[in-house]
């Protein structure tokens, strides 16, 4: 089977309703990027629940045809019901057919997270067989290794998990922390998050490694209280959840927190000063690591 694949690029303000008007027009799928990625106009997006939907200034919405489609006719009326118009001229190409599932499988290999951490996907061998690796495949749950937050975290845990530890990860979303730091050598582990898919996953990622995570959702009650306490989330979330995660948080036990730009780090850090001097810690790209040590 195969398509023909228009891309257009139009000003960012436009682009959700022009998607929403090639969908309309009969379009098969859409997407949206940044008509400019790759070159010194590249524009990074960042946002959070609560916050205005952000877009790139010259957005190129991409759209899937079946073959035969009078394209020029949905372009034509999905200009005029959105209001769009084009930056740059359309281009049109076909998209054959492919093995899908190889192909994402050759784009996923083995990630180096510190010194010795490693997530390698089922598909391959480990690169390293003594280092401490961890058996991921991508799925619906974050945290495959891929994102600066996740690597941050991974990092910190290397540093810190003693022999015998507890460790408490908040907002888990595929287990991965939980899982590293089992393998590391911490006694415990107990995986929190919201959304039942994360915690299914975070369940099977368990078993894949053969190590015992505690899966909890976040409307239950949290057993104990860990040495150390990881959470990848966001901004707004963590500053809402400081007095949670302190809580569970031994005093003089460790606390990490990412999903925080550098930006955002020194309100993030406020709102944990009643309970833990925060500072950053690490950094990769835009994303920062807060940690430090939960007082009394």
């Amino acid at each position: 089977m195969a398509w023909e694949r228009v891309a257009v690029v139009v000003a960012g303000t436009r682009a959700e309703e022009f998607a929403d008007a090639l969908e309309a027009a009969g379009a098969l799928s859409v997407d949206i990027a940044d008509a400019d990625a790759g070159t010194g106009r590249e524009t990074a997006l960042f946002a959070e629940p609560g916050a205005d939907a952000a877009t790139w200034p010259r957005s190129r919405v991409m759209a899937l045809f079946p073959v035969g489609a009078n394209i020029s006719a949905a372009l034509d009326q999905a200009y005029e019901t959105s209001g769009a118009s084009a930056l740059e001229g359309a281009s049109v190409d076909r998209l054959e057919d492919a093995d899908w599932v190889a192909k994402s499988q050759r784009e996923f290999t083995p990630i180096r997270a510190g010194r010795r951490l490693w997530i390698v996907p089922t598909w391959h061998a480990a690169p390293q067989e003594n280092g401490v690796n961890i058996v991921l495949d991508p799925g619906a749950a974050f945290g495959t290794g891929s994102h600066p937050t996740t690597r941050l975290c991974l990092a910190w845990l290397e540093r810190n998990v003693a022999s015998g530890d507890s460790v408490l990860d908040y907002g888990c979303g595929s287990g991965i922390l939980g899982i590293a730091a089992l393998k590391l050598g911490a006694a415990h582990a107990t995986c929190v998050d919201i959304d039942p898919l994360a915690l299914e996953a975070a369940r099977y990622n368990s078993r894949q490694n053969e190590v015992a995570l505690q899966v909890v959702s976040a409307g239950e009650r949290i057993p104990g209280i860990a040495r150390l306490t990881v959470a990848n989330i966001l901004a707004n979330p963590l500053r809402m959840l400081a007095p949670l995660l302190a809580a569970h948080t031994q005093v003089n036990g460790r606390m990490a927190l990412s999903g925080i730009l550098a930006s955002q780090a020194e309100e993030v850090a406020a709102a944990f000063a009643p309970f833990a001097a925060l500072a950053v810690e690490d950094r990769e790209e835009d994303w920062v690591l807060l940690a430090g040590i939960r007082g009394r």
